[in-house]
Parts: structure tokens; sequence; C-alpha cells
């Protein structure tokens, strides 16, 4: 009987055990459903937000073809990364495409955000990305395709995705991608050329030298030790000495329009940045095995350069079709932050005036950069 009343005292006691701890488990798994829940709803409700965007909807139309859009903000794949945008910089390329230029490769589908280079800060990464966590600041290169620089947000790939440290400002950050990749890619096809400085000194021609391209050419093809002779407009003379080149042309002067140097140079290698001019300008002021890298190609220069390979010509022009990779682009972030290369910034423009940015930039005349902030 003992025992017995032993045991029933334990099933009691263990019975009032669990009658106490059940407003515990009743509280935890409330907890838990209501965390569950505000976490759908907190991601539902990222999902259904949306953000001021600059669109159009068909090819052509310049600036008046731009409309501003209210669309959901982009949501991040494995491999990408949703930025919060702190500037944008534009190119020719993004009219050009826009007019039709590239049609019907780009773009893949309308309505477009176009824009390609862009800088701002890391929001969220998706669950590919081991690089890079929310709050970093970086500079990206958007493939066109896809696009969507002129709005609040954007989602990039990380293949052209690197940080941007405190001392690079993201409008400086935001113009290297395009412009400041191509020339930098254009002086690698220089034989001769390093960099560093350490190289031989040649003779190095910029035309249209204080443009997007062209002021980052200058630059570069000082930093690697060359002679350097630059074309522009009149108005722009000083700025592109300062940027470093020992010779300036005005473009609309007899010289200028000859490419002629003052010190009777003849150029080792042109880093060709303007449009319409001819070969028969170039070949007289080459060197003997001068070559021009044409960053805008068209029919004439590829039938130029098909002639010149045939022909075994010492005297090259070649159209430039490298790609970047990202460690180019980290390596003119650097160069920024080092205070050896700087973004010219022609003009900064409030997405809600992203027309008038657009408008300057198919008027050709920019100095430097054009940039688009949020």
């Amino acid at each position: 009987m003992l025992f017995y009343n032993e045991v029933n005292v334990r099933k009691q006691s263990s019975t009032l055990n669990i009658l106490k701890r059940i407003p515990l488990l009743i509280l935890s798994l409330s907890l838990s459903l209501s965390l569950s829940l505000s976490l759908s709803v907190g991601m539902a409700a990222m999902a259904e937000r949306l953000m001021h965007a600059v669109q159009y909807e068909s090819y052509g139309g310049g600036a008046a073809g731009l409309k501003h859009v209210e669309v959901p903000i982009p949501t991040p794949k494995k491999d990408e990364i949703l930025l919060k945008l702190e500037a944008a910089s534009l190119n020719s390329a993004d009219w050009k495409i826009q007019k039709g230029y590239l049609r019907p490769l780009f773009p893949c589908k309308f309505p477009h955000i176009p824009v390609t280079d862009v800088a701002g800060e890391v929001l969220e990464v998706g669950q590919g990305i081991k690089n890079l966590k929310a709050g970093d600041k970086v500079v990206a290169s958007i493939s066109f395709p896809r696009a969507g620089g002129l709005a609040e947000f954007v989602v990039v790939s990380q293949s052209l995705t690197v940080i941007r440290p405190p001392e690079v400002s993201a409008a400086e950050a935001a113009g290297l991608p395009m412009a400041g990749l191509t020339a930098l890619l254009a002086l690698y096809q220089i034989p001769g050329v390093k960099l560093d400085g350490t190289g031989k000194q040649i003779n190095i021609l910029v035309t249209a030298a204080s443009g997007g391209v062209g002021h980052y050419a200058v630059q570069l093809a000082k930093l690697g030790n060359a002679h350097v002779t630059a074309t522009c407009g009149a108005r722009n003379i000083e700025l592109v000495k300062s940027l470093g080149a020992d010779e300036v042309l005005d473009y609309k002067t007899p010289d200028g329009a000859a490419l002629r140097s003052p010190s009777g140079r003849k150029y080792d290698a042109v880093v060709h940045c303007a449009t319409g001019i001819p070969w028969s300008t170039f070949e007289p002021n080459l060197s003997e095995k001068g070559k021009v890298i044409d960053l805008t190609p068209g029919a004439s220069a590829f039938l130029t350069f098909a002639l010149k390979k045939l022909t075994f010509s010492k005297k090259q022009l070649v159209p430039l079709q490298e790609s970047p990779k990202k460690e180019h682009l980290d390596y003119l972030v650097k160069l920024v932050k080092d205070g050896k290369l700087k973004t010219v910034i022609d003009s900064k423009h409030s997405l809600s005036n992203a027309e008038d940015a657009w408008a300057k930039g198919i008027d050709g005349h920019a100095t430097g950069k054009i940039i688009v902030e949020p």
C-alpha cells in the first residue's frame, strides 16, 4: 500500500508539472507563430514596395521618351545583389540603344529602365554571395540586356561589382565602369605601355580628350609614362592640360582637324574616342608601327582593319573588342582612392530631373561624366 501511494503521489506530481508547463508551451508556440507571421508579412511588404524609376517604352523619343514610373523593388537571385542607389552615370551607349542603334539585340524587352553604371549601398545579397554583405558600399556595372540604373534600387551581378572605399565618392565611382574600363582596355592594347610608369616613353594621341572616356585615357596614358597629345574643344583645353596632357589641340583648328602634333611627333598609338575621323587623317601622323585603337568602330573601321591585316601593313587600325573583368574595375577604384585618377563630373541631376541629364548626354558636349542621383 505504501508503494502504491508513493507511485500515486509521483503520478500526481508529474501531472501537476505538465499542467504548469502548458502555459509556457502555449506562449512559446504563440511567439513562434507571431515571429513567423511577422517575417512573412515583412517579406511580403518588401516584395510589394514600389520604387521610383525612369524608363522608355519604345525606340526613339530622346529625353521626351523617358517616363517616370513606380515599379516593384527587384528581388536578388542566388548570385545577385540588391543595391540602394547613390549615383548612376550616363554613357553614350545608353541613348544610342534608345535610338535603336543595337536593334533588335538591345533592349531585350520594353519597357526598359536604362543606365548600366551605378554606385550604392548593399541592402540584400543572394545565397551565393559570400564576399559582400548588407551595408557595404560598392560600384557596379549592369549588363545592357538587364540595365536598371535609372531607379532608386537595382539588382546587380557579382561579376562586375567591387567594394568602394570611403575615400571614393559614389559619383566618382559611378563614372568608372564603362568609360574608365574602356580607356583602360584601350591602353592595354598598346605595346610597351605599363601603367606603373616603368615602360619606355611612347607618343599617344587621345581624341575627344575631355569626354567621358577621353579624360580617363589621358590620365591613364600619363601613368604609363607616355607623351600625350590630346584633342578637345577650345573651352576644355586648360582642363585637359590639368589632367596631364603634354600638348592639346583644338579640334576645330586646321592643325587640330589634321591631328598634327605641335611638336612634330608621330604617334605610336591613338586612343580614338571621337567619331567621323577617316583613316586617311590618322595614317600620315602615325609612326612606322603606329596603331589606332578605335573605341566606337563602324563598318568603315572594320573594313580598314581587315584591309591592313590582309596587306600586312605595319600601321594598324584595331577595333576595341575586349571584355572588362572585375579586377580591372577594382584597379581603377584603387587608383581613384590613391589620388592617381579622378572622375571629372560635368553635372549632377536628380532622378526626378533625369530628362535633363539624358538631353545633355545626347547633345554630346559633356565635359567628363553626367551623374544622376536618386
